[in-house]
C-alpha cells in the first residue's frame, strides 16, 4: 500500500466512525443518556451520550427517512435510557411532533433536575441573626448559579401562576423561608386599614423588621379562601402597624385575619429555615441535617411536549425547579406514567389542549402549587378530551399559593379522574369546571385543612357547565378546622357552588367529612346512593338564587347570564344532552328545581338533610332514603362500608384509591 492509499483508507475509516457516533444503527433504535456521558459518544450503555438533547436529536435524525423505508419504522419503537443520577437542566428539554411515538424512560435513580447544588459551607456571622442561632447558622456562596437571587413576587389567590422564588431543597425536602411566627404557625391582625394593618408584635422585633432588606407577608386576609403574598412597603414600630405596595391583597384587609411574616433573616432561628442575601449573593441556613443541599433554579418547565402523538415519559423523577415539572400542550395520547414529581414550584404537570394525554401512577408531593392541571375539549361543540389521571398519589401540595391550587384540576369537556389518591393539602382536591367529567374510585383525606368555606371538590358559578358524575369515591376525615363569628368556614367533601347544576353524586362513601354534600342553589343535581358516616350534616340544599345571591338573576349582577350565553345552551348538543336547560329561562331560573335526593343511608347523631331558603321535600324530590343514629341499626360493615339496606346497591368499596400495576406495587 502507497503512503497516499493509507491516507486515504484513514480519512474513509474516519468517516465512517463519524457516520456511526452521529447516527443510532438499525438495531441502536435505544439511545442512553448519563450524566457523565459524553455527546459524541454512540449512545450505547457502555458509552451513552451526555444531554437529552443529544438523544433527541440522533432519535430524529434516524427517524427521518419516509414511511415505509427502514428509518421511517424506527420512528414508532425510538427510546432515551436515561440513566441513574442528576441530570441537571439549565433549559427546558423540548419536544415535539418529530418526537412522536418516542419513549423517555428512567432507570432507578435518574432524576431530571432543575435545581443546582451547594457545596462550600461556612458558618455565618452575620450580625442580624438572632441570639438563638447564632453558630448554628451556615451560609454558602451563590456566585456562578444563574437565578440564584431571582427576587420574590406577588402570588396566590387572583395573580396568575408565575415562578416560584429559588428555594433550598436539603435531600430534597423544601425548606422553610426564615418566617415569624414559626413553623406553620399564624398570627392575626389586631386591626386594618387603606393598604395598612396592626400586628401584635412588639416595638423592638418590629424595628429589626424595618431595617430588614426585603420583608413579606403571607395572609388570609379577608376571606378564609383567599390568601396572597403581598411586599411590606414599611413598617412603624411604634403604632405597631405594617404597610404593604398596592394592591394590598385581593380583597384589601381585615382586622382578626390571619398572616406571618417572611423573607426575614432577623427571624432565621429554627432548623430548616434559610433566607437568599440577594445583595451579597449568599444564602444562610440552620439546616436539619448533613443531607444534600440543592437550590432550585429554573423557571421555565423541566419538560416541554408540544403537538406530539403516542410519546411516553415513564419511570423519571422530575425534582426542583421553579417552574413546572412537565407542560402538555396539543398533540394525542401523550403518556406520564411511574413518574415522581416533587419539589416544583408551580404545577407538576399542565396538559393544555390535545387529546387522551395520561397522567398514570405517579407520585406527585411537595409542590408550590398544584398537581396536576388539565384542560382540553370543545366546550361548544361539547366535544370531549379525553384526558386521564389515573392511579396517582398528590399529597402536600399548594404550599406557596394556598387557595384554588389543587391536586387536580379540570377545564373542558370529558376528563377522567379515577384510582387517585388526595390528600393533605390547604385547600381543594379537586377544582372543575366544565361538563360530562368521571370522577370515580378516588380516596381523598385531609384537604382543606387551613381554609373555610372550602370543597373537597369544587365547582360553582355556572349554570351550564353540566354532566360530570361523581361516583364510588371515598371521602374521609374532612372538616372545618376554622372558628368565626362572622364568616362561613364550613368544609364540604362536595360542593356545588353559586347554583352549579346537572351534577351526579353517586355510590360514594363520605365519612367524617364535614357539610359533605352542598347542592348551593343549583338545578338538576342528583344525589343518590350514598353512605354518610358521621357527617354534619350529610346534606346541604339552599336556593340561594331567590334569597342572598338573588342579583345573578335580577340584572345587577351578570356573571351567570354571560355564562350562559357564551355557549349554545339551547341549542344541540346542550339542549339535547341536558334537557332542562334549554326553557331555563322560562322556568324560574333562581329557583333550586329538579333536584333528586334519593336512597341515601344516612348514620350519624347529626342533621341528615340541612335546608335553607324555604326549600324542603315539598320542593325537592326526596326519595327513599334511610336516615339511623347508628351504624349497627343498618348493618354497616366498618371494613367493607357496606350495609344491610332493602334497596341499597353496594358501594364497590374495595376498588377505590390506588391500584397495583405495571408502575406502582402496594403492599397489600
Amino acid at each position: 500500500m502507497t503512503f497516499s492509499s493509507f491516507r486515504s483508507s484513514v480519512a474513509i475509516a474516519g468517516l465512517i466512525a463519524t457516520v456511526f457516533l452521529a447516527t443510532p444503527s438499525a438495531r441502536a433504535r435505544e439511545i442512553y443518556v448519563s450524566p457523565g456521558g459524553n455527546d459524541a459518544d454512540p449512545g450505547t450503555r457502555a458509552r451513552p451520550l451526555a444531554t437529552l438533547e443529544a438523544a433527541r436529536d440522533r432519535l430524529r435524525a434516524a427517524a427521518s427517512g419516509p414511511p415505509g423505508t427502514s428509518t421511517g419504522r424506527q420512528r414508532a419503537r425510538r427510546t432515551i435510557i436515561v440513566r441513574a443520577g442528576d441530570h441537571v437542566r439549565d433549559r427546558t428539554l423540548e419536544l415535539d411532533g418529530r418526537d412522536s411515538g418516542l419513549t423517555v424512560r428512567g432507570e432507578a435513580g435518574a432524576r431530571i433536575l432543575g435545581a443546582r447544588r451547594l457545596d462550600g459551607w461556612t458558618p455565618s456571622t452575620d450580625p442580624r441573626l438572632p441570639e438563638a442561632a447564632r453558630g448554628r447558622v451556615r451560609e454558602v456562596s451563590l456566585a456562578g448559579i444563574p437565578g440564584a437571587t431571582a427576587p420574590l413576587g406577588r402570588r396566590g389567590f387572583g395573580p396568575a401562576p408565575s415562578p416560584a422564588p429559588p428555594e433550598l431543597l436539603v435531600d430534597g425536602v423544601p425548606q422553610t423561608l426564615a418566617r415569624w411566627p414559626d413553623g406553620d404557625q399564624w398570627s392575626r391582625l389586631t386591626s386594618a386599614a387603606e393598604g395598612r394593618f396592626g400586628v401584635p408584635v412588639d416595638a423592638a422585633r418590629l424595628a429589626r423588621w424595618a431595617a430588614a432588606d426585603e420583608p413579606w407577608v403571607h395572609g388570609y386576609w379577608t376571606y378564609d379562601w383567599a390568601d396572597s403574598l403581598e411586599r411590606v412597603r414599611s413598617v412603624d414600630p411604634s403604632a405597631q402597624t405594617l404597610a404593604t405596595e398596592p394592591p394590598h391583597g385581593v380583597y384589601g384587609y381585615k382586622a382578626g385575619q390571619r398572616f406571618y411574616a417572611l423573607n426575614l433573616v432577623e427571624e432565621l432561628d429554627t432548623p430548616g429555615e434559610y433566607w437568599i442575601d440577594r445583595k451579597a449573593g449568599r444564602l444562610l441556613a440552620w439546616l436539619p441535617g448533613t443531607g444534600q443541599t440543592l437550590l432550585s433554579v429554573l423557571e421555565t418547565p423541566l419538560v416541554r411536549v408540544r403537538g406530539a402523538s403516542d410519546l411516553t415519559l415513564e419511570r423519571l423523577a422530575f425534582v426542583g425547579s421553579r417552574g413546572e415539572g412537565l407542560r402538555i400542550e396539543g398533540g394525542a395520547r401523550v403518556v406520564v406514567a411511574g413518574c415522581t414529581l416533587r419539589a416544583l414550584g408551580n404545577a407538576a404537570v399542565t396538559v393544555e389542549g390535545g387529546r387522551e394525554h395520561r397522567v398514570v401512577s405517579c407520585d406527585l408531593f411537595d409542590l408550590g402549587e398544584a398537581g396536576v392541571m388539565v384542560s382540553g375539549g370543545d366546550r361548544r361543540t361539547l366535544e370531549a378530551a379525553g384526558h386521564v389521571v389515573e392511579n396517582c398519589d398528590i399529597h402536600h401540595y399548594g404550599r406557596l399559593c394556598r387557595t384554588y391550587r389543587p391536586a387536580i384540576g379540570l377545564q373542558g369537556v370529558g376528563h377522567h379522574v379515577r384510582h387517585n389518591r388526595l390528600h393533605d393539602a390547604p385547600h381543594n382536591a379537586i377544582l372543575l369546571g366544565g361538563n360530562d367529567h368521571t370522577i370515580a374510585f378516588n380516596e381523598i383525606f385531609r384537604v382543606c385543612t387551613q381554609t373555610g368555606d372550602a370543597g373537597a371538590i369544587y365547582m360553582g358559578r355556572d349554570l351550564t357547565m353540566r354532566g360530570t358524575e361523581i361516583r364510588h369515591n371515598h371521602f374521609h376525615d374532612i372538616g372545618p378546622t376554622l372558628r368565626s363569628k362572622e364568616g362561613f368556614v364550613d368544609v364540604m367533601a362536595v360542593y356545588l357552588d353559586d347554583c352549579y347544576s346537572g351534577t351526579r353524586v353517586v355510590g360514594n362513601v363520605f365519612e367524617r367529612s364535614g357539610r359533605a354534600a352542598m347542592i348551593g342553589g343549583g338545578r338538576d343535581n342528583l344525589i343518590e346512593a350514598n353512605l354518610f358516616i358521621d357527617c354534619h350534616p350529610a346534606i346541604h340544599v339552599d336556593a340561594r338564587g331567590t334569597s342572598w345571591a338573588s342579583f345573578w338573576f335580577n340584572g345587577k349582577d351578570p356573571f351567570l347570564m354571560q355564562g350562559l350565553r357564551a355557549v349554545p345552551y339551547d341549542r344541540p348538543p346542550y339542549s339535547e344532552r341536558y334537557p332542562h336547560l334549554a326553557n331555563l329561562l322560562d322556568d324560574e331560573p333562581a329557583r333550586a328545581k329538579h333536584n333528586r335526593i334519593a336512597r341515601n343511608v344516612l348514620i350519624g347523631r347529626g342533621k341528615p338533610i340541612d335546608w335553607l331558603d324555604g326549600l324542603g321535600e315539598h320542593t325537592v324530590s326526596v326519595e327513599a332514603n334511610t336516615v339511623a343514629a347508628d351504624g349497627a341499626s343498618v348493618g354497616l360493615d366498618p371494613r367493607r362500608r357496606t350495609v344491610r339496606v332493602p334497596g341499597f346497591p353496594p358501594i364497590p368499596f374495595s376498588r377505590i384509591g390506588l391500584r397495583t400495576d405495571a408502575h406502582r406495587r402496594l403492599g397489600r
